[in-house]
């Protein structure tokens, strides 16, 4: 949905689920790559990494779990940057 879009489209986006789901009460089911607009719109989020999950938590949770960093980051990234689990 947001691939490719600048940031004020993506702000756009941010303002429209915020407002399905505060103002109309909706749920909004968001699958997404853009992972600025999922951490920062979503209260849950649950990673999926071929198919499998392996996460489930707040943004704050899943920007800090090692098996999303791995999947999605790389070995590399755990290797320069270290464990990032609290």
């Amino acid at each position: 949905m947001a691939a490719g879009l600048n940031p004020s489209k993506i702000d756009e986006i941010m303002t429209t689920i915020r407002y399905i789901h505060h103002e109309l009460g909706i749920t909004v089911f968001l699958i997404e790559h853009v992972m600025e607009l999922v951490m920062r719109v979503s209260e849950r989020i649950i990673v999926l990494d071929y198919g499998q999950k392996i996460s489930d938590g707040s943004p704050e949770v899943i920007a800090k779990d090692p098996q999303v960093i791995r999947a999605y980051l790389g070995e590399r990234y755990v290797e320069e940057h270290g464990d990032t689990s609290g």
